[in-house]
This record gives structure tokens, sequence and C-alpha cells, in this order.
């Protein structure tokens, strides 16, 4: 059961599907495409820089109590998770906004911003509004306190409602993405800042998405099609019900029986989902998550771009994802799995790897030394690190020792820097290439606010790791957070400062009569989206 219908606890789901389902944001994902759509914000603009977004709220979005939905709200509910603090569950989320700041020292104002031209493209509009990525007149673009034509934003704040339909945000670091970020459910407004949430899973909840909730019992949560959604005709359903299970065998059976028409979050064992896959009603994704290596690209020979490259080349991930990984897991090939870029691709080539790990000082792997590699205690990560390093053997003739820890000392050996390569994985909440990027490069927990240590500080305060006597300048480490360097993911690729491995799946069962259950990679289905064919008939 959905534990909390609060946004600022929505961290996966079903809370996530909960709280999509009976909240509205500024902007929604479309399911299949992964692309930002108008919801409570009817169009949206931004600056030239990328830095200042300013959205339109539908004059006839509606509270579920038929009280207009306002910049305001946004205003309100927004202040509310910079006053919750750690408690905001995904709260990295906000680090790019003006007068959020995180737990660590801020520096993706650092970052320059993308100057090609997919990112200063037109960004978004709806209704037929033309797009434009001019600020307003009168709007100033600074990462301070910001005053516009019509009002004033909160004393170090960087939202504010000007007027009634209308919400400013103003970023620390262009976002060409950030319409796609607000669309997560801890930026959808609430009622009101003192409602208690672990009281009103119910009924009484006042929201204002395509649904309501309309009653909880032991067996499951209903929702009922709400009244005054501003779209109510386009939402199919009049009935949505979340059934627990208590685990994927005992969901399965439920399917079969023909109790539920949709599986999701279900952890099926390996030869379940082999059992499954021919079947038509069986669905499988890639996550949008990625398991991969950060590389100490603070320390010699790791400092060199070329190693990082001849390393990272030199895997072959598709023996890893179908023989080790028991095709449960996709090639990463990039860092994000719902990237369309051509330029964020690895290219395997382990002649390409001899040959640059030559052109680096080591020819046929003389002289290197052996790599550690950092993993967790976990079967699984074993396992794959003996194939990498089995990997680097054979075609660069690299030696590599494998160091087991478990999880609390994998983040402690991280914080000092006691690695040449460690494994870590990341859960992407979002598609904002910006914000998914930077949680990959984030700081270790507990590195102290300026400090220095022998991973570059990532994210923090990178030193540059260039010794005196680099031979070729160019294939030093650029820091991650050089004013050079655009947080993207192809100069995360160019860069190299982690190695990409394995995308993990996801999966569901959806009845061959349900349609417009799409399950992304985000596992965000739009229940206001699916119908039902009452006319279907089996083959």
């Amino acid at each position: 059961m959905p534990k909390s219908a609060d946004p600022a606890a929505a961290a996966a789901p079903p809370e996530t599907d909960l709280v999509r389902a009976v909240f509205e944001g500024l902007t929604e994902i479309d399911a299949r495409t992964l692309r930002e759509k108008p919801a409570a914000a009817e169009s949206w603009r931004a600056s030239d820089d990328l830095k200042t977004w300013t959205f339109r709220i539908r004059a006839d979005a509606r509270w579920s109590n038929g009280v207009p939905v306002t910049g305001e709200d946004f205003v309100r509910s927004w202040k509310r998770l910079g006053e919750m603090g750690e408690a905001v569950l995904h709260r990295q989320l906000l680090q790019n906004i003006v007068g959020f700041p995180s737990k660590k020292k801020q520096t993706v104002a650092a970052h320059g911003a993308d100057h090609s031209p997919e990112a200063n493209r037109a960004v978004g509009s709806a209704a037929n509004e033309p797009a434009s990525t001019r600020a307003p007149s009168g709007e100033t673009n600074s990462n301070t306190n910001t005053s516009t034509r019509s009002g004033t934003a909160a004393p170090g704040l960087g939202i504010s409602a000007p007027d009634p339909q209308t919400v400013r945000v103003i970023l620390i670091a262009p976002d060409k993405d950030f319409a796609k970020l607000v669309a997560h459910p801890i930026f959808r407004p609430i009622p009101s800042a003192d409602i208690a949430f672990d009281k009103r899973l119910g009924p009484a909840l006042v929201t204002n998405g395509p649904y309501r909730i309309a009653g909880t019992d032991d067996a499951g949560l209903t929702l009922e099609r709400s009244e005054t959604y501003w779209n109510r005709p386009a939402v199919r359903l009049e009935r949505v019900r979340f059934v627990t299970a208590d685990n994927a065998e005992q969901a399965l059976a439920a399917y079969k029986s023909g109790e539920i028409d949709a599986v999701t979050n279900a952890d099926f064992e390996p030869l379940a989902l082999k059992l499954l896959e021919p079947f038509e009603d069986f669905r499988r994704r890639t996550h949008a998550a990625v398991n991969f290596y950060e590389v100490n690209y603070g320390k010699a020979p790791f400092d060199d771009r070329l190693v990082r490259e001849a390393l990272a080349i030199s895997i072959e991930r598709e023996r890893l994802t179908e023989g080790d990984m028991e095709g449960l897991t996709q090639p990463a090939l990039s860092f994000l799995p719902f990237s369309g870029n051509p330029d964020a691709k690895i290219v395997q080539d382990k002649d390409r790897a001899r040959s640059l790990l030559e052109e680096a000082g080591f020819p046929g792997g003389k002289d290197f030394p052996v790599i550690r590699l950092v993993v967790n205690r976990n079967d699984t990560q074993q396992r794959v690190a003996r194939a990498v390093a089995r990997m680097w053997k054979q075609n660069l003739n690299l030696d590599t020792e494998i160091v087991v820890k478990e999880n609390a000392e994998l983040e402690a050996a991280r914080t000092a820097g006691d690695f040449d390569l460690i494994r870590r994985g990341e859960v992407f909440p979002t598609a904002d290439e910006l914000m998914s990027i930077l949680s990959i490069l984030k700081p270790p927990r507990g590195l102290a606010e300026g400090a220095h240590s022998q991973t570059g500080d990532i994210g923090v305060q990178a030193r540059d790791p260039q010794p005196a006597t680099a031979p070729k300048p160019k294939q030093r480490a650029t820091p991650v957070d050089s004013p050079d360097i655009t947080m993207s993911e192809a100069n995360a690729i160019y860069e190299l400062w982690a190695i990409p491995i394995y995308f993990p799946t996801s999966y569901s069962l959806v009845k061959p009569y349900v349609s417009g259950f799409e399950m992304s990679s985000l596992d965000a289905p739009l229940l206001s989206d699916v119908s039902i064919d009452a006319d279907w008939q089996p083959k």
C-alpha cells in the first residue's frame, strides 16, 4: 500500500504512482516519449540563458474543493520543501534552484551553458502559443534575489508568483530540461502548508489531479475520476484500484485469474521472467538507473583521459550482460538510458583501447600499476567485477585487485579516496539531463565542504590534478566543476570521470484490453492516459 500521498515523500512506486494520479504539477512527462507536456501549466518559456523559466497556469485548473489552482500554491509548496530540509526525499532535485542550497557546497553555478543549437531551441509552448526562449521584458536573469516587472521573489528564493496565473523560477545553472524536472512528484502543489498527510490518505484529502482518493481498506486503495479536473473528459477510467500483494507469486496468480489488470513493482525471479517473456502481456523496459565504476581521476595514471577511455572501451558489455547477468540487464554505452544523443555513446574497441594505452605510455600494459577496484559485498557485483577484470587482462594486459567491502565501508573508502575505481549505482528520478549527470558526479557523503579528496572532489571543489610533468595537457583530467565544462552526458562520456557498465531492467504485466498503460524507463505510467477496450476479444 502507498504509505503517503505527500509529494515530498514520494521517492518510488507505489507512492509516486499515487501522487501522479491525485496531484498535478506544472508539467507532466509523456510515458511513451519521456517528453514534457502541459499539465497545470498550459505553456512555459525560458530566457536565452536557460536560467529563468516562466510558467503560465491554466485558468480552469481547480482543486477538488473547487478553489482555483494559482501560482502561489506552487510557491507555498516549494517553500515547504525547503523548510522540510533532509526530510524531503530526492531533495537533490532542488539544488539548482536559487535559494535551495544542498547540504554540500554548491558548484553547479560554475558549469558553463550549453550553447549547442539543440539547447537554444524553443523549449516549450502549448495551446498554440508561439514558443519563445526570450525572458519577458523587465525580467533580469541572475543567480541572486531577482525582481521582476510585476512582482518580487521571496527573499533568497528563486520561485515567485508575479500574478495568480504565473510561476517564475530562477536557476543557478542553465538547464534545457527544467520543464521535465518539474514534472517530478515533489514539485506538485499541495492545498495548504499545514496539511497532515499521515491522517489524510482518504476522501478528505484535497487534490488537483485527474483522480481523487475515494477510500482505503485492508486490500487496497481506490481512486475515482475527479469532478473538478480541468481535463476531465479526457480521463477515460472512472475508477482505479491499487491492489496489494505480499510477493510476486501472489501478484502473478491474481493476474492470471483475472482479479487484476496490470502488475507493476513486482520482483520476479529470473526463471519466472524467462517463462513470462514470450507472452504479449509481458513488458520489459530499460530502467532509469545505471551501474558504473567511478574513477579516481585525481590519481595517476587515472588522471590521463586516454587511460580512462582505454579502460572504458575495452569492456565487452554484451558478454557481461548476457553471460554474468543472465540477460536481465542492458549494456550501458552511455550514462542515461533515456538519452537520444548519438554523441554520448561509448564505442567498444579493443584495438583502439590498446593503442590509447600505448599512447599514454603503457605499451602492452607494461609498468601499469595494479588496478584497485572496490565493490560491495554482493554476489552479482563480485561476479561482474571478476568478468571486467578478465577483460582488462585479456584485452589490455592489466592486472586488477578486487577489494570487497560492506556498503558502509564502501562510502568510507570513497570519501577517503581509497580506490582506483569504485562500483556505484544511481537511480534517475527524472529525465532531466543536468540533474541526472550531477547525481552521477555527486560528492561522497561526509566530505567536508571545500575539502579536497583524491577523487578530485567531484561536484564540490575539484582541484586540477594535472602534474607539472604532464606529457600532454589535453590528456589530463578536466575537473568536474571547471567553468569550461558543460554538465552534459556528451561531456561526461568524453571525460569519463566514471565508466558506465550496465542498465538494470524493470518489468510489468498488462492485459491486452488495457490501452495507454505505458511503463517507461522512469516506471511512471500516466493513469489519466489509460482506457479499457470493452469490445476486446482474445485472438
